[in-house]
């Protein structure tokens, strides 16, 4: 294990952040509470972006964007997404600094620059889009109207980690107007599943689909729907949210459309994001005490080759090898990186790539060249196999397919075997208190008993999974009849 990095058992906070730091994702700030991401972080956050970029625009979604400003009074349009969110706001009062007449070398605040109306910094934009949507929409003939943004959010934490929770972070929203009731549930649910596709078949995180309790809604929402992941400290992590919005920001903007018979009707509305928070997720489901491991369907390098050389002639007969070998996995589609940068050692190229989780790694000698094989290491479980150089292209393209499975499975079966339930209040502090993960247990349906269950343990109603089975019994906490069970955790 890497001295650098703390271990997961010892602390798993502090591991999570020697991950990051070390691992070249992010780094701190100058702005309290914000991020600087590096370009390797940017690099996974570009490779999951386009795959959802295009996931979207599969299913009839365009990019739009809107400002990061938005006023006051239209943000209090909606009251319970206003009261929401309120505690978490950045407000721009004023529009101009200036020299300070006491103090020559400090800027003030010009106070005859202030606002008229004040300005909020965006935390979502249901407000502005919806405002906007007013002189979008007439008729039926202007709906549906499916439209997404990247964009960047703010929302004034206290307490901050880097990617899971910052003052400032990068995501995707989307926001969808419709005709009918139906076609905004259905859509809610497509984009539920787009997110759960994506993080299961591209991140390799498997995820439970479920709708959220009335207290753990999206402030305006008449229902929302999540994807719950499971991290290796068995702890939750809510992996990306859709919500149906009724007709709540309609009505409170006023967005009418005519229907086929020439009658005023509100429009139905929904909204479904996911973050930067999901790099996150992907550190905390995957990696090892010794770094990252990426899923290689989004790992920015997928693939490392590292020569090893005496001298220039060595050198020559190697890159004649790996410059062929580069252009058949480019062919492929693999991206790959040739690292013959001779100002640092192989081992500490090898440590380097480890710890930022490149999937597989090929070393090639002159010996190897000679015997024509060379060294190929996977990073998910580190094992080293000599591989023949003939069909070595192909060899990784299937090896590559190989880690992401693997991946997900091992990361399934921890979950699967975080999933335990609980019939009693006792065996629920136990299982919380020790074991851990997802909780399946009976809750009599009331917030009163949530907001108690929360006080007591820290634990959260994570989801009610779809098509949960239906099951008479009682509230672990106070007896009382429920029908189904719910999933309870601890979560970020």
């Amino acid at each position: 294990m890497s001295k650098e990095i703390t271990s997961r058992a010892q602390d798993y906070s502090q591991w999570y952040n020697d991950l990051v730091l070390k691992g070249s994702l992010a780094d701190y700030s100058a702005v309290r509470g914000c991020m600087v991401i590096k370009p390797y972080g940017f690099a996974l956050w570009e490779n999951m972006r386009d795959v959802l970029d295009r996931m979207f625009k599969e299913t009839g979604h365009q990019n739009a964007y809107f400002p990061l400003f938005i006023p006051k009074s239209l943000f209090e349009a909606e009251e319970k997404n206003a009261e929401g969110f309120a505690k978490e706001c950045a407000v721009v009062t004023h529009y101009r600094l200036k020299t300070d007449p006491n103090n020559k070398g400090k800027l003030i605040v010009d106070p005859e620059a202030k606002l008229e109306e004040e300005l909020v910094v965006r935390p979502t934009s249901e407000a502005i889009i919806w405002n906007t949507y007013k002189g979008w929409i007439q008729s039926y003939r202007d709906l549906p109207i499916l439209v997404n943004q990247w964009a960047n959010v703010v929302r004034w934490e206290m307490r901050t980690r880097l990617f899971l929770r910052t003052a400032e972070f990068l995501w995707q929203e989307g926001h969808t107007a419709h005709a009918t009731k139906e076609e905004a549930v259905e859509e809610t649910v497509k984009m539920l599943d787009v997110y759960a596709d994506f993080v299961e078949n591209w991140m390799a995180v498997p995820v439970i689909k479920g709708v959220k309790t009335p207290n753990e809604r999206f402030a305006g929402a008449e229902d929302t729907y999540c994807i719950e992941a499971m991290m290796q400290d068995g702890k939750a992590l809510q992996a990306g949210t859709s919500h149906f919005l009724g007709q709540n920001f309609a009505k409170a903007f006023d967005v009418k459309f005519s229907d086929k018979n020439n009658k005023l009707e509100y429009v139905w509305a929904t909204s479904w994001g996911v973050s930067t928070r999901l790099i996150g997720a992907l550190v905390m489901a995957h990696s090892d005490d010794d770094g990252l491991i990426l899923p290689p369907r989004i790992a920015p390098i997928q693939v490392v080759i590292v020569p090893i050389y005496k001298g220039e002639e060595q050198k020559a007969k190697i890159d004649e090898r790996v410059h062929q070998l580069v252009a058949e996995l480019k062919g492929m589609g693999v991206t790959v990186k040739y690292d013959d940068n001779d100002n640092t050692r192989p081992g500490w190229k090898f440590a380097e790539y480890e710890m930022k989780g490149v999937p597989v790694r090929v070393a090639l000698g002159l010996r190897d060249l000679e015997n024509n094989v060379a060294e190929i290491a996977r990073r998910d479980t580190k094992e080293k196999n000599s591989v023949s150089l003939d069909g070595l292209s192909a060899h990784i393209k299937q090896l590559l397919e190989d880690i992401q499975q693997n991946i997900f499975n091992k990361a399934k079966q921890y979950r699967d075997e975080h999933i335990t339930p609980a019939n009693n209040w006792d065996e629920f502090v136990g299982l919380l208190d020790g074991k851990g993960g997802f909780i399946s247990a009976h809750w009599d349906g009331t917030a009163e008993t949530e907001d108690k269950i929360k006080e007591l343990t820290k634990a959260t109603i994570r989801c009610i999974p779809l098509n949960n089975v239906q099951e008479e019994g009682v509230c672990i906490l106070t007896g009382k009849p429920s029908s189904q069970r719910v999933l309870f955790a601890r979560a970020y």
